[in-house]
């Protein structure tokens, strides 16, 4: 379960009761334009990264490499789509869990994002050069390189 969904906006109810105690409606209303404006600089936040995205192709990114080289676990989706500046491409069915996006480069390489909740749960880069030496070095009966696998 998500805590925060719950423990936010009690921590809110807390604070103007609080405020409400130690400073009467003085008190209250300091603390509501305090809350306002927190509400306000994420909202702010949110629209600037999706004004971004929106002007970039769904799911392309400039380098899938680096993307994945910065990539954390519980990193939250607007966090990617920040770093990205591009929304990804739903991968997975509409409104269910887990959320799989791809964003991919010029290169044909892509990584791949599965979000559970909001947050980044795993992520994998594919390199479609890598996979051709592979199967070239397999194919041949070659030693495989295990620096690149």
């Amino acid at each position: 379960m998500n805590f925060q969904k719950i423990l936010i906006p009690v921590a809110g109810v807390v604070v103007v009761v609080l405020a409400y105690r130690f400073h009467g409606w003085a008190g209250v209303a300091a603390a509501a334009t305090a809350i306002v404006m927190w509400v306000l600089l994420h909202f702010t936040r949110m629209m600037k990264v999706l004004k971004r995205a929106a002007n970039r192709p769904i799911g392309h990114v400039d380098s899938a490499v680096m993307l994945n080289a910065k990539l954390r676990p519980a990193m939250t989706l607007m966090h990617v789509v920040a770093m990205t500046r591009a929304l990804g491409a739903l991968q997975s069915a509409k409104g269910e869990q887990p959320e799989i996006f791809r964003w991919t480069d010029g290169g044909a390489s892509h990584v791949t994002c599965t979000f559970v909740g909001g947050k980044l749960a795993h992520h994998e880069l594919f390199r479609p050069g890598e996979q051709v030496a592979k199967a070239t070095a397999e194919a041949a009966g070659g030693p495989v390189d295990r620096a690149t696998s």
